[in-house]
């Protein structure tokens, strides 16, 4: 299958999938099990290659620093019966802290950035012109649905179930050439099959081939048409099925 890069804001970095992993696992972020935490990353970095999505080298400095972590929290401590020593081993530090130092400041600026996202399309609501009698026109405006920011880490979360549960029809001794699926022709029939379902449909349900290739590809068609502002992906409340809808106007 042809490499295929795709980039879109939903990568913010590894602390953000860090914290992505720690709120989903509801982890206390001061006492993090680094064995756990650090599996689930690898497990998303691992997801990222199979779909042949540029890993950028400070997600893999991240998975080096969090084994290196896990490794330290491996070494048995001696009991030291020297009084000095024994402060000494007290006042060492926590192989965690700086990595927790680090998550506690990401998620400081993370959070005041979305307080200056809601500020400004609060801003954006206002106007400085005279009333205009709009009674008409709010008959024709539709109620918006409230739905769950959904993150590329989420899409990638129910990727990796959708991976574990297919059963992947191959032949077992004959040798077939493999067809390349253009991406542009699968971006097409998604948004086909997104307007016969009413312009919405359950993001399992998109992926009906049998064959990983056609599933990676899918996949990398949904994330294009999420970069073109094409298609919208939500879920209505936190932990539900993801749907992948038409944007309007689109």
């Amino acid at each position: 299958m042809e490499h295929y890069n795709v980039k879109i804001n939903a990568f913010e970095g590894p602390l953000d999938l860090l914290l992505h992993l720690i709120n989903r696992l509801e982890i206390d972020i001061y006492d993090i099990p680094v064995a756990e935490i650090t599996e689930q990353y690898l497990i998303y970095i691992h997801t990222m290659k199979e779909l042949e999505l540029d890993v950028a080298s400070e997600y893999l400095v991240m998975a080096a620093t969090l084994l290196a972590i896990k490794s330290q929290m491996l070494l048995p401590k001696h009991e030291e019966d020297n009084y000095d020593e024994d402060i000494d081993m007290e006042m060492e530090e926590d192989p965690r802290d700086e990595l927790v130092e680090r998550l506690i400041e990401y998620r400081r600026f993370k959070e005041a950035a979305e307080d200056l996202k809601e500020l400004e399309q609060e801003r954006s609501l206002l106007y400085t012109k005279a009333p205009s009698d709009l009674s008409d026109m709010a008959k024709e405006v539709k109620m918006e649905q409230t739905h769950v920011d959904v993150s590329l880490y989420d899409m990638l979360g129910a990727l990796q179930k959708l991976l574990r549960r297919k059963k992947w029809k191959e032949p077992l001794a004959t040798k077939v050439a493999r067809q390349e699926i253009p991406i542009e022709k699968r971006i097409d029939e998604v948004i086909r099959t997104l307007r016969k379902s009413n312009g919405r449909k359950n993001f399992n349900d998109l992926f009906t081939a049998h064959s990983r290739e056609e599933v990676v590809v899918t996949f990398l068609a949904v994330l294009e048409l999420m970069k073109r502002q094409a298609v919208l992906v939500t879920q209505d409340n936190n932990f539900a099925e993801l749907y992948v809808e038409v944007a309007e106007g689109k």
